[in-house]
């Protein structure tokens, strides 16, 4: 049987820690479902077609790695796309505290679905979609930061380097 983890989160924008942490998880899954979530406690500066847009060209050339966007619990993403997991990322132990009570709140909603933890590599450990929005508003370099559509795609969002 496949086992296919669920990548969850707005990804607005997806960073290069998003890239790294799915093609590091395909190493343990299948296939990785890239899930572009719409609701978000934050007001994202990419629309949600934006956001699946962009990851599915930076994804392109994987064809384990799939995109799709989700509203609603992500229990019952999980459980209609037959994922055996959902992968989360952790960058420093800020993260943990959150993170660790919703895997437990996902857990008491669905016994069955896992959630795998893996560490963000070192190189993007202090990097955040918030930091990297913040830096190509105010015209800084995220050059090497982020995919090469997305920063294009940040730019001209903010209106600033080509």
């Amino acid at each position: 049987m496949e086992k296919i983890a669920i990548y969850p989160g707005t990804f607005d924008p997806l960073t290069n820690g998003h890239v790294s942490l799915v093609k590091r998880g395909l190493k343990i899954f299948d296939q990785i479902i890239v899930a572009v979530a719409l609701h978000s406690p934050k007001k994202t500066l990419f629309s949600l077609e934006e956001r699946i847009a962009l990851a599915q060209e930076v994804f392109a050339s994987c064809p384990r790695v799939k995109v799709e966007g989700f509203s609603g619990l992500l229990v019952d993403y999980v459980r209609k796309r037959k994922a055996v997991a959902i992968l989360r990322g952790l960058r420093a132990v800020s993260d943990f505290e959150y993170e660790f009570q919703m895997a437990l709140m996902n857990r008491k909603l669905s016994r069955e679905i896992q959630t795998v933890f893996l560490m963000t590599d070192y190189k993007w450990l202090y990097i955040s979609s918030t930091i990297i929005k913040e830096v190509a508003s105010l015209g800084g370099d995220v050059h090497g930061l982020v995919p090469e559509v997305v920063e294009k795609a940040l730019y001209k969002k903010y209106g600033k380097k080509d």
